[in-house]
């Protein structure tokens, strides 16, 4: 049996007034909305396997059946009342790990009680070391797309209930089509659906799929609906030295690889090597996120109004990966109503993730990882100068977008692929031609 006991004073009675849940690739979180704080305790049965929610001096305000469980950990919900006690049970059709605590109320909700259902662990996949075989040299390049906030953290609230977690979502993923559809690149969301994700949960992602760049899609807000205005964020050199001795001070850091340096692992190197190693990797960390920050400001300025006329640098947590270039686009203030209705606008949309997709090829066609597809055609393999390349389009594409996305000229890609009009359709291959 398992048991954990976690637990704020309760000096009132207090009632279950609604229940939610959201469903993770690791997780489900049940998220019980309280017309007061509470003291509970949970724990595990056996045989079958059930969890076991008591809430001290509470009841049931809410019908738990309206609770949709499909594809959730949970075969059934129940409670019962046990005296000024309220009793939640849980009957699992898998097993769990699970972890529960309070939240004080903010600007969205009052007091919540947080029981998360955690997935027994998958075995980590090993990732061969590159070798000199060809394969082995026409790798991906591989971007992290962060889509900020989720589940019961909606972010930002705009004009007519438009929620930053639904807008960045929706440019991650229109951002992801692009890249997947691009030879060479791929992308990897950090959340593909309506969750929660820690900020150190989301750069651990980004390490797990060996990510070469790490991007950070947000909307903006502000008391005054006035402000606006898109930005482009990097990690500050006092979030930088801040984040450089938390590594260097943790002990569960100090394993992780560096791919910044070459995959090198910290663990047996004295505290001064350890220093320099990890100062290199941030300082070559840094100049990559700078200069394909600038890319992408510049991008975005050429449709949009940029809150600054330069690269903005900042602290936030998601921009600390030691050996990941990482990027915060903050693509407008949801908070004002022009911008909110912008950002409600697939179009608009596409022309925010078209703008970061260019800012990413361009960073990465000046600077092509080792072992990567880019790097191999331009040090002569097939694909490079002189020789055509095949592009699938994406729902958004148009010829014009894709011929100025290859550097090619609209009459050269009509010729290519004998096209007498400027229409075509998802799913279609197109040939690009030399440039």
């Amino acid at each position: 049996m398992l048991l954990l006991l976690l637990g704020v004073t309760s000096v009132q009675a207090a009632s279950v007034r609604n229940v939610r849940m959201w469903l993770a690739p690791d997780h489900a979180r049940l998220v019980f909305d309280l017309s007061g704080p509470v003291e509970h305790k949970i724990f595990t049965l056996s045989g079958p396997d059930r969890l076991v929610l008591d809430i001290e001096r509470s009841s049931l305000a809410t019908d738990l059946g309206k609770l949709g469980l499909a594809k959730s950990p949970i075969d059934k919900i129940r409670s019962a009342q046990k005296g000024k006690n309220l009793r939640i049970v849980l009957d699992l059709n898998e097993k769990i790990r699970p972890r529960s605590f309070d939240l004080k109320p903010n600007d969205q909700y009052g007091h919540r009680l947080v029981v998360d259902l955690f997935r027994p662990e998958q075995q980590p996949v090993s990732v061969p070391l590159a070798s000199s075989s060809s394969l082995d040299q026409k790798r991906d390049i591989v971007i992290s797309i962060d889509a900020g906030h989720g589940g019961d953290d909606p972010g930002a609230i705009g004009p007519g209930r438009t929620r930053e977690k639904d807008v960045v979502l929706a440019i991650a993923k229109r951002l992801d089509a692009l890249l997947d559809a691009e030879p060479g690149f791929k992308g990897e969301l950090t959340r593909q659906g309506d969750y929660y994700i820690s900020l150190r949960g989301r750069t651990q992602l980004a390490r797990k799929n060996n990510a070469d760049m790490f991007v950070s899609i947000h909307a903006d807000a502000f008391k005054n609906p006035a402000a606006r205005g898109a930005s482009v964020w990097v990690l500050s050199p006092r979030g930088a030295s801040s984040e450089m001795g938390r590594w260097l001070a943790r002990k569960e850091n100090s394993a992780d690889l560096m791919g910044g340096v070459g995959s090198v692992s910290l663990e047996d190197k004295d505290k001064v090597l350890a220093s320099v190693l990890l100062d290199m990797s941030m300082t070559a960390s840094r100049a990559d996120s700078r200069e394909l920050a600038k890319n992408i400001h510049s991008n975005i300025a050429g449709f949009a109004r940029m809150h600054k006329s330069h690269v903005e640098q900042a602290g936030f947590v998601v921009l600390k990966s030691p050996d990941i270039p990482s990027v915060l686009v903050e693509t407008g203030f949801i908070s004002n109503p022009a911008e909110a209705r912008k950002l409600r606008s697939s179009g608009y949309q596409r022309q925010m993730a078209d703008a970061i997709f260019r800012g990413i090829k361009a960073h990465f066609h000046s600077r092509p990882p080792a072992n990567s597809l880019i790097a191999w055609q331009q040090r002569g393999g097939q694909g490079q100068a002189g020789l055509t390349r095949q592009y699938r389009v994406v729902r958004g594409d148009t010829l014009s977008l894709i011929a100025s996305r290859h550097g090619v000229s609209l009459s050269m890609l009509k010729k290519a692929n004998r096209l007498s009009h400027d229409r075509i359709r998802v799913g279609q291959v197109l040939t690009i031609p030399a440039s």
